[in-house]
């Protein structure tokens, strides 16, 4: 198929244009480059540098391209910068995603991917997390997915866009060509991993009196290539709705720290912290209903095998992609 791929050279989006150039699709990656790579970008995939809030621009993409299916990665997505500047997150991942949207329906778009996430839930009642649990974000991060999903739903109901959502857990790992490197990096793995790079001194453990196995979080972590491969499996046509995608289990901020000593052979220092205002105790998917109807099954369910993907990358480009 031709697929077209925003936010094609961040983390998730540069590993899933991989998996679908090697799986034998044609690939436009479209990316302005504030959050992404160039380096990230498959040489394999035709490359489009413009930013999402053209709209004339993106138009003329997708008329172009001629593409059958859209997966829609582009998105601000720190919480804590949500929170301090909200207007930034409402204004690319609600506005510029509605012509995103407007435009797919122009150009006859047979179907929609997007990259949501389990912070449309807020603070869960209960976990594991199924779909059908209340959305109540609480940050404008959160708020700003969810407001996507249900433009999604009008879409799909009037304009005949089959749309899936997949609301991520924690994405980590990496393949062997491409990783993780953020501008402002505030996930787990690649933190703790620093510190045996010898790039940080120490890691920081946010809480540790939760009332979990070891008093720290537990996330669910879910591989970056087995995220990748439930996106490919929602391509068939008659795939939609809303989908968690994480693995049906959890590991403790002490158990990753754990884990990446092991898989590098390295101390790793901690200092403890005061918890972060809004961090659940737990957030682990129920992942049953994408197994269920995508006939998927994550490949590398342990953190084990995740991080040992994330540590190889990192030691192979330790200040990440150049440019």
């Amino acid at each position: 198929m031709k697929v077209f791929v925003t936010g094609g050279a961040g983390y998730i989006g540069s590993i899933c244009v991989e998996q679908l150039l090697d799986l034998g699709h044609d690939v436009f990656v479209y990316d302005n480059l504030t959050e992404g790579h160039r380096t990230a970008v498959d040489h394999r995939a035709t490359f489009i540098e413009a930013p999402l809030d053209m709209r004339d621009g993106i138009y003329e993409a997708l008329r172009d391209a001629g593409p059958e299916v859209i997966i829609h990665f582009a998105a601000n997505a720190l919480v804590g910068e949500s929170m301090t500047n909200p207007g930034k997150y409402f204004r690319n991942n609600v506005g510029n995603g509605a012509e995103l949207l407007e435009a797919a329906a122009a150009c006859s778009v047979r179907k929609f991917i997007f990259s949501s996430t389990c912070a449309t839930y807020g603070l869960p009642e209960h976990s594991p997390i199924t779909e059908d649990l209340p959305q109540k974000p609480i940050n404008p991060y959160g708020e700003s997915k969810l407001m996507f999903e249900k433009m999604l739903s009008w879409y799909q109901e009037l304009k005949g866009l089959e749309c899936v959502a997949f609301r991520y857990f924690n994405a980590a790992g990496a393949s062997k060509q491409f990783g993780e490197h953020h501008p402002v990096e505030t996930h787990l793995i690649p933190n703790v991993l620093k510190v045996a790079l010898g790039q940080a001194s120490h890691c920081e453990v946010y809480g540790t009196d939760y009332p979990t196995r070891d008093g720290t979080c537990i996330r669910d972590y879910i591989h970056v290539i087995d995220l990748a491969h439930a996106h490919i499996k929602a391509m068939d046509p008659g795939i939609s709705g809303f989908y968690n995608l994480g693995v049906g289990g959890g590991y403790s901020v002490r158990e990753v720290i754990q884990a990446c000593e092991k898989a590098t052979g390295r101390r790793i220092p901690t200092v403890e912290k005061p918890r972060r205002p809004g961090d659940p105790p737990e957030l682990v998917a129920s992942p049953e209903k994408a197994l269920r109807d995508l006939d998927w099954k994550p490949q590398h369910p342990t953190i084990d095998e995740i991080v040992e993907t994330a540590w190889q990358w990192h030691q192979a480009n330790p200040e990440g992609y150049p440019v």
